[in-house]
């Protein structure tokens, strides 16, 4: 089993780069772990007390949670994954079973800010993005997906995503193995993680 860790900050395109890393290897081989699915349930918080959540903080995330179901399925057991609603900000009586497979993929702007989940992680990946074009995601993305209307979502983004950015989420490029300029636009970069991918997974085959 290989775990690959992707970070980088809010709208810098990890998704897509994950969306095409599952999509170059084989079937069914993948599975995708979500470091939004594990912040803390809010859903008995008053509507002025969600407005304040710091959801860029690595204090929002349950921690020891999501640690124990990556060590979960490291040992060869399902987890069932919380589903996460950023409109309730609270977790839905639903989860989402996700099964071991040969590439665990957890992805989220503040993995990487966590000292006991890095050292699960076999490989380590960073999506840079200029922050403009993450600024324009982002508010398209507030807008669309988590009801916010274009002035909170431009308040938002001053409050707590660029100076969290700042603080928490750029310095971790440190901890990187690879640096993904572009995000998902950036085919050489994923081309060459997917053939390092390829190849761990060749070497772990070879080793059994």
């Amino acid at each position: 089993m290989l775990i690959i860790g992707i970070a980088g900050g809010s709208g810098s395109g990890k998704t897509t780069v994950v969306n095409k890393i599952v999509a170059s290897l084989p079937k069914d081989s993948v599975a995708v772990v979500s470091q939004d699915s594990y912040y803390y349930d809010n859903g008995e918080s008053s509507a002025e007390e969600k407005l304040k959540i710091n959801f860029d903080h690595p204090n929002s995330i349950e921690w020891p949670f999501l640690i124990k179901h990556i060590q979960m399925l490291q040992e060869g057991k399902d987890i069932d994954m919380p589903i996460y609603s950023y409109v309730t900000c609270a977790r839905a009586k639903e989860t989402q079973k996700v099964k071991p497979k040969e590439v665990i993929i957890v992805e989220g702007i503040l993995i990487l800010t966590n000292a006991k989940l890095r050292k699960l992680l076999d490989v380590k990946l960073f999506v840079s993005t200029d922050s403009d074009e993450r600024l324009m995601r982002i508010i398209r993305r507030d807008i669309q997906e988590r009801g916010r209307n274009y002035d909170d979502a431009l308040t938002h983004y001053s409050t707590f995503v660029k100076p969290m950015h700042q603080q928490f989420i750029e310095p971790t490029k440190l901890f990187a193995d690879v640096i993904i300029p572009q995000g998902g636009k950036n085919k050489v970069a994923i081309d060459m993680v997917v053939s390092q991918i390829k190849l761990n997974l060749k070497e772990l085959e070879d080793e059994k």
